[in-house]
C-alpha cells in the first residue's frame, strides 16, 4: 500500500494521471486539506487534469509511513507552483484500501511549514 501512495505522488511529479484508475476506487471520496471534495474517480481525474494546466507540483517528499491493516499514513511536505504562487506546507495523507488494493478513502491534513518556538528552545 505504500507504494501506491508512492505512484500518486509520482502522478504529481510528472504530471501523468494514467495511473490513477490503478490507484483509486471507482467510488473514491477525496478530501483535500483546504477543503475540495471530490466523489468518484471521474471527478478525480478531471481535477488532476485542470489543476495541472495551472499548475506545477515542484516536491511531495514523503517523511514516513504508519501503516495498520487497510490503512496507511504518510507525513509529508508538498510544494507547487500554482497560477506563479510558489507555496509549501508540511501535511499528513490518511488513506483507505479496499480488498483490491485501490484507494477508497482518502483525507488531507495541513500544517504551515514555518514553525517557530514561542517559549523558546
Amino acid at each position: 500500500m505504500k507504494e501506491k501512495i508512492k505512484l500518486y505522488f509520482e502522478c504529481w511529479l510528472t504530471k501523468e494521471g494514467t495511473n490513477l484508475r490503478n490507484l483509486f476506487s471507482d467510488n473514491v471520496v477525496y478530501s483535500e486539506c483546504y477543503g475540495p471534495e471530490y466523489i468518484g474517480i471521474n471527478q478525480i481525474e478531471k481535477w488532476f487534469k485542470d489543476w495541472n494546466e495551472k499548475g506545477t507540483v515542484l516536491q511531495w517528499d514523503i517523511k514516513q509511513y504508519i501503516e495498520q491493516g487497510n490503512t496507511v499514513v504518510v507525513e509529508w511536505y508538498f510544494k507547487c507552483d500554482y497560477e506563479g504562487n510558489v507555496d509549501g506546507f508540511d501535511g499528513a495523507t490518511i488513506a483507505k484500501f479496499d480488498d483490491s488494493h485501490k484507494i477508497y478513502d482518502l483525507k488531507e491534513f495541513q500544517s504551515k511549514a514555518e514553525h517557530y518556538q514561542p517559549y523558546g528552545k
